[in-house]
């Protein structure tokens, strides 16, 4: 099954003190059609900020009803807003990850392991980020090749994950 990664889409925000900003999540969903296409669709989401060095994952969660239903209720928007007090200059942003449209139920095992998947790649990036389950990264690492936490990699290391597609 090959999943398919929609965005990013930039989520508004306004200055609401020095240095604060609120999310505006209200609008979100019909600033235009391919957004709204995207709010009935199944799969995984990302929040992330988009920084002058690239973007920074700060949640990661999945959706087997709905994007519209799941990405912003209650408890996620005060995660996003906690996440981004570190993040004042950057762009708010959502990245929606689905399974090919399909007639009948949703593969939702698939589903919980791309989030899986998403969550460990994530917090190995941004080890703040705002997910509490499916955290505990393996105790093992490639050096240089996955879960490395040096700089650097040997060349044997950097040929070794040409070789596997890394």
């Amino acid at each position: 099954m090959e999943f398919s990664v929609k965005g990013p889409f930039d989520i508004k925000k306004e200055r609401v003190g020095k240095g604060r900003y609120r999310l505006l999540f209200e609008d979100f969903w019909f600033s235009s059609s391919a957004i709204a296409k995207i709010s009935e669709e199944r799969g995984v989401y990302v929040f992330a900020a988009k920084t002058g060095r690239g973007y920074a994952p700060l949640y990661v969660g999945k959706a087997t009803k709905s994007f519209g239903k799941e990405a912003f209720n209650p408890t996620n928007k005060h995660k996003y807003s906690d996440a981004m007090l570190k993040y004042e200059r950057c762009r708010p942003v959502m990245f929606f990850v689905t399974p090919p449209e399909r007639r009948g139920k949703v593969n939702v095992t698939a589903i919980d392991e791309v989030e899986t998947f998403l969550i460990q790649t994530a917090y190995n990036k941004n080890s703040e980020i705002q997910n509490v389950k499916k955290t505990r990264m393996p105790s093992w690492s490639i050096r240089g090749t996955v879960r490395n936490e040096k700089r650097g990699a040997p060349k044997s290391a950097i040929e070794f994950r040409k070789a596997i597609g890394l």
